[in-house]
């Protein structure tokens, strides 16, 4: 898998959050689920046919517009993050594999891929364009074209992974400096999603898998065992926090599984998987591989392990 850095996942931010600075995990999280995507109204998009060509339609657009800011909601509230101009330069001169595609469709077949030379991507003064080749005979295309001039489908959107950035100091604005979009997608989107959140299943559920191999969850659950200690209530931030991380990994598989009873015990919810109350135990996700869990994880099952032996 392709390793990927912003720059945020750093013992500094780490020790604010132990410190009590629960704000800190905004960024932190932002960073640690991966793939990103952004959705806007269409701008200055065209759906056309390709002259010469009875069956195949041309699509052009903009994917994002850079300097423009935007508005993202999550359990601390409203922030601003801002795409800056520059920021496609160094991921286009890598020549990325993107697909084109509708509501983020990573699991079907691509309607046009710049691999193939059927999508092309640039960047200008506006942000990045897009512009794509599209087989009219297919019926996912046509389902497309009806829907754009009907006007049920107004808005694109993109998937992207951070790769430098800049916060303020109290962790209101995030300005993206540099993005890779190499793997990732454009696509035309019915239901434009909260841009921090994708939206969709399988890009949730790569969310999910990229979190779990990071500290957070770890972190986040000595945070709220400090918090807890000695009887204290969690703080409204933490509580908070575990459940945006809960409802994200309730959507993966395999590994992540075992993250949520450790979760859901630390908030005193059920766990969202769970059949019954029983089902909420660690002990039931012990079949899952311990080199694939975080550092707490594991040690809550070999607590549960020896309560039992």
């Amino acid at each position: 898998m392709k390793i990927r850095s912003g720059g945020v996942l750093t013992p500094e931010f780490e020790k604010r959050v132990l410190d009590g600075d629960i704000r800190a995990l905004r960024p932190m999280l932002r960073q640690a689920v991966g793939v990103n995507t952004l959705d806007m109204a269409f701008r200055e998009i065209e759906l056309r046919a390709k002259p010469g060509s009875t069956d195949e339609l041309v699509f052009t657009g903009y994917a994002c517009v850079v300097d423009v800011p935007y508005v993202i909601t999550d359990w601390l509230g409203d922030y601003t993050e801002i795409m800056r101009d520059g920021c496609f330069t160094r991921t286009l001169g890598n020549k990325p594999d993107v697909i084109f595609c509708l509501n983020h469709a990573w699991d079907g077949a691509p309607m046009a891929r710049t691999k193939s030379g059927s999508q092309r991507l640039g960047a200008d003064s506006t942000g990045l364009h897009v512009e794509a080749d599209l087989d009219a005979t297919r019926a996912d295309v046509h389902q497309v074209r009806s829907a754009m001039e009907r006007g049920d489908l107004d808005a694109m959107s993109f998937a992207f992974w951070v790769t430098e950035q800049t916060w303020s100091p109290d962790y209101d604005q995030r300005d993206i400096h540099a993005v890779d979009i190499d793997g990732g997608d454009t696509s035309v989107v019915t239901w434009p999603a909260n841009p921090a959140t994708t939206g969709t299943t399988a890009l949730r559920k790569r969310q999910a898998a990229s979190l779990m191999r990071t500290r957070i969850p770890a972190l986040i659950g000595q945070r709220a065992a400090d918090e807890t200690r000695a009887g204290a209530k969690l703080s409204a931030a933490t509580m908070g926090v575990l459940q945006e991380v809960l409802g994200l990994i309730s959507e993966a598989d395999d590994a992540v599984d075992a993250a949520q009873p450790l979760l859901a015990d630390l908030m005193g919810v059920p766990n969202p998987d769970a059949d019954d109350a029983s089902d909420t135990q660690t002990g039931e996700s012990e079949s899952v591989a311990a080199s694939d869990l975080p550092e707490l994880v594991r040690e809550r099952q070999l607590l549960a392990a020896r309560n039992r032996a």
